[in-house]
C-alpha cells in the first residue's frame, strides 16, 4: 500500500523581531550573530497564540487546502515542546476545531524538535495497518528561550500540519528511517520556564550524528543518493546547521534553498523541517524527489524519502502558502516582543 501526503497547511504569526534588536539590549555584536547563525529575524506569536491555537491554523488550513471530509480522519497528534497545558492535550482541541471528534485516537507528543515528524510516522503506520482512513500530523512550537540566552536569537512560533493517508496522494512517502540515542544535549525539567542547552554539544554529537546517521541510513535503505533529489531539507535551529550537515551528505545549496525558511522565520522547533517541507511542496513539479531530515534534541532524527505526485497542482493553490504566511510582518520592539512572550512577569 502507498502512504503519503494528502494535504498540509501551513501557519507563522505576522509578528517580527529582527535580531539587532535583540542584539541591542543585550549590548550584542548584531552582525557577528546574524553572520554566525544565518538568521535575520524571527516570529513572534501574538498575545493571543500559543502552541495550540498555531496547531488548529495549521491543520484548517491543510483541511481547506485538500477539501478534506473530517469525518474520514481517524488520528490526530500533534508535536510540541510547548504545549499550553501540562495535563490536557492539545490534539483533542484540534480535533473539534476541525470538525473531526469524535476521532478514534488521539495524542499528544513530545521530542524537541521532532515530534511532529513523529506523528507523521505514526499517522503511516496505522494508515498502512488499516486502523484509520486518514490522519493528521502536526509540529508547531511557540519557542522558549532565556532572556539573553543564545536561544533567544532564534526561538520562534509557527507549525505546520500533514494529512496523511493511502489515497489521493500529493506527495507518496516512500520509505522513513530513524536514528535515536539517549544524548542530553539540551532539556527543561517540570516548572522551568527556559529550557537549558549544552552550547555547542547540541552541534556534535547532538544535531550531526543525528541527522548525518539518519540520513545516511535511509538512503542505504532504499539505495538512493544526494543526486537522486530534486530537494533536501534538514532540522533548521539556525541557517549555518542544515547547510553544513547537507554538504557533509553530498547535497547542494541548489538542492536545500527552496525549503530554507530559518533566515526569516527562525527556529519554529517541531514545526522547522515541517514547514521547510511545506516551501518545497509550493513549488515541487510532479516526479520531484525530496529528501527529508527533522532532528529533536535528547536526541534522534526522522528521515523521510518523499515523491511528488500529479495530485499536487489540484491542492496547492487550496490555502497561503508559505511564502505568503511570511509576507507582510508587522515588526516589534524588544519590549513588545518580551510582552507577546511573557518574559515580563510580576
Amino acid at each position: 500500500m502507498k502512504v503519503g501526503i494528502v494535504s498540509y497547511g501551513v501557519y507563522i504569526p505576522r509578528y517580527r523581531i529582527k535580531l539587532e534588536d535583540i542584539a541591542a539590549v543585550w549590548g550584542a555584536d548584531a552582525a557577528s550573530i546574524k553572520k554566525g547563525l544565518k538568521v535575520n529575524e524571527k516570529s513572534v506569536p501574538g498575545l493571543d497564540e500559543d502552541a495550540i491555537t498555531i496547531a488548529v491554523e495549521a491543520a484548517r488550513s491543510a483541511v481547506r487546502r485538500g477539501n478534506i471530509d473530517t469525518s474520514r480522519v481517524g488520528a490526530i497528534y500533534t508535536g510540541s515542546e510547548s504545549h499550553p497545558y501540562a495535563v490536557k492535550p492539545t490534539s483533542t482541541i484540534v480535533a473539534a476545531a476541525i470538525g473531526a471528534e469524535p476521532v478514534l485516537t488521539a495524542a499528544d507528543y513530545e521530542f524537541a524538535c521532532k515530534a511532529g515528524t513523529a506523528a507523521i510516522q505514526t499517522c503511516m503506520g496505522l494508515v498502512v495497518s488499516g486502523m484509520i482512513d486518514i490522519g493528521v500530523a502536526i509540529g508547531a512550537d511557540v519557542s522558549q528561550g532565556a532572556p539573553g540566552d543564545a536561544l533567544e536569537y532564534t526561538a520562534a512560533a509557527g507549525g505546520a500540519a500533514y494529512v496523511i493517508g493511502s489515497s489521493d496522494l500529493a506527495a507518496i512517502i516512500e520509505d522513513t528511517y530513524s536514528f535515536t540515542t539517549d544524548t542530553p544535549d539540551f532539556w527543561r525539567r517540570e516548572g522551568m520556564l527556559y529550557p537549558e542547552h549544552g552550547g555547542r554539544f547540541t552541534g556534535d554529537p547532538g544535531y550531526f550524528k543525528h541527522v548525518i546517521a539518519a540520513a545516511k541510513g535511509l538512503m542505504e535503505k532504499i539505495g538512493s543518493k544526494p543526486s537522486d533529489y530534486d530537494h533536501a531539507v534538514f532540522h533548521q535551529p539556525n541557517g549555518k546547521f542544515p547547510e553544513r550537515a547537507a554538504g557533509m551528505l553530498g547535497f547542494s545549496f541548489e538542492q536545500i534553498k527552496t525549503g530554507m525558511v530559518v533566515p526569516m522565520l527562525g527556529n519554529t522547533y517541531s514545526g522547522s523541517c515541517m514547514i521547510g517541507l511545506a516551501a518545497i511542496l509550493d513549488q515541487a513539479k510532479e516526479g520531484d524527489r525530496i529528501f527529508m531530515t527533522a532532528f529533536g534534541s535528547g536526541a534522534g532524527s526522522d528521515a523521510f524519502s518523499i515523491t511528488v505526485t500529479d495530485k499536487i497542482e489540484d491542492i496547492r493553490n487550496g490555502a497561503p502558502k508559505v511564502q505568503e504566511l511570511l509576507a507582510d510582518p508587522i515588526y516589534l520592539d524588544y519590549a513588545n516582543y518580551a510582552k507577546h512572550k511573557g518574559k515580563i512577569r510580576v
